[in-house]
């Protein structure tokens, strides 16, 4: 099964807890801290392997998450960090936030690694805590919380050559005759529902990749039909190789088809309108297509090159897989060319000033007064509320940050209810 679409979740490890320890050697009758830090937790990175070509595999896996780090230990230990997380990807498959639809990485090379839910750091131990005025601090951090978000992957195939083209033109039975590629071939519309790849042999030491792309139809920009399905995968091709039924045998003019498609690859990318293209006039060995080809070159600009086949008989391949290896030749990699265009991107990504860590808003949920602010949301997850020196600690922050001036001029009074993240409490004057 080929599937080019996935959403997946992805969480990384929670950083491990700092535990408050003392030191209790002997002859030590007032030993200091000596509790360690929690390590920090996994990382899920996706990595390209070269060896996959779908992402059905998501299909039925689609939460991964990452391993938490470790403890602290007394006398000081660090707890072990986590191991990263790896999920693996085929090559050509770009990224984004599913639910802000960020761009978040574009990965094409065997090995390329991305980032896409970063571990939290360890919790610190009693030890970090110690001061001149508390020498025996009886306080330490959880650990800090693993990123977790929906992502959305896009498979759009890594190909040299894409064959595009109507449906039933011939274009999986010209991959099926010069590539090992079995793709289905049928006497009916839409035969191939998804891309099929081929490795071409060219016969002089030279080869390439081609792609049987599934049949495009009038609209397909706007998703009519298998729509972006198709039009996904043409991206990624340096070279387009347009199949033309020179017979007719549906019934349209092989010009009119030629200028449809190029009009639904411009409409759903400018860049495609300037993509190099080879022209295969396929089933010359029917009646009547010497005299639609005479009209046809009339009408083509003479630098597009023209090739006149047949996937039945044969006729012309050769010479039309030596003109696709002489033109792809002159071209940039696959890789080069995707790159191009990420740099193009990325001159209209919009940049946005990052709320201070020290903001916060305080809003009204009916009696409940809620405080929104990532800072102190983090610092309530990291904090155990059992201990007393970090219940202390977290009001002497709130103080500084100026929470609790600002409650009481919302109108926050003793005994009114504080909501922050999912803890609630009262408020005391």
């Amino acid at each position: 099964m080929f599937v080019d679409v996935a959403k997946i979740y992805v969480k990384g490890g929670d950083g491990g807890n700092g535990i408050v320890s003392f030191r209790r050697e002997k002859y030590v009758p007032e030993g200091g801290p000596a509790g360690g830090d929690g390590g920090r937790g996994g990382n899920v990175i996706l990595v390209v392997d070269e060896g996959l070509r779908t992402l059905m595999d998501f299909k039925y896996q689609r939460h991964f998450k990452a391993v938490r780090g470790e403890y602290g230990k007394p006398k000081n230990q660090h707890g072990a960090n986590a191991e990263d997380m790896y999920v693996k990807v085929p090559p050509g498959t770009v990224v984004t936030d599913a639910e802000t639809n960020e761009y978040l990485g574009d990965l094409t090379r065997h090995g390329q690694q991305l980032v896409v839910a970063r571990g939290g750091r360890g919790g610190r131990g009693n030890t970090r805590f110690a001061t001149a005025a508390n020498k025996a601090p009886e306080i330490a951090e959880k650990g800090e919380p693993g990123e977790e978000r929906w992502i959305q992957l896009e498979l759009k195939v890594m190909a040299d050559v894409g064959l595009v083209g109507f449906p039933s033109v011939g274009k999986s039975t010209l991959l099926s005759v010069v590539s090992a590629a079995k793709p289905k071939i049928g006497a009916y519309h839409f035969t191939t529902i998804t891309p099929n790849l081929g490795v071409v042999d060219v016969g002089d030491g030279r080869s390439f990749v081609m792609a049987d792309l599934p049949g495009l139809i009038e609209g397909a920009h706007a998703g009519h039909g298998l729509g972006h399905q198709f039009l996904r995968h043409v991206e990624r091709t340096k070279l387009i190789v347009h199949v033309v039924d020179m017979a007719a045998a549906e019934g349209r003019d092989p010009w009119e088809d030629l200028v449809a498609i190029n009009e639904e690859l411009e409409q759903y990318n400018e860049k495609l309108a300037s993509r190099p293209m080879i022209v295969a006039a396929n089933k010359m060995d029917v009646p009547g297509a010497e005299e639609h080809l005479k009209e046809f070159k009339a009408k083509l600009d003479p630098s597009i090159p023209l090739y006149e086949v047949s996937g039945v008989t044969k006729q012309g391949i050769q010479t039309l897989l030596y003109g696709i290896a002489d033109m792809l030749d002159t071209l940039p990699a696959v890789e080069e060319t995707v790159l191009d265009e990420m740099d193009a991107a990325s001159e209209h990504k919009v940049y946005r000033l990052q709320e201070d860590e020290d903001d916060f808003t305080i809003t009204r949920d009916n009696e409940a007064f809620v405080v929104h602010s990532k800072k102190i949301e983090k610092l309530v997850i990291m904090t155990d509320f059992n201990q007393y020196d970090a219940v202390k600690r977290f009001q002497r922050i709130m103080k500084k940050m100026g929470v609790e001036d600002a409650l009481r001029k919302r109108g926050a009074v003793d005994g009114s209810t504080i909501r922050i993240g999912e803890l609630e409490f009262e408020f005391v004057e």
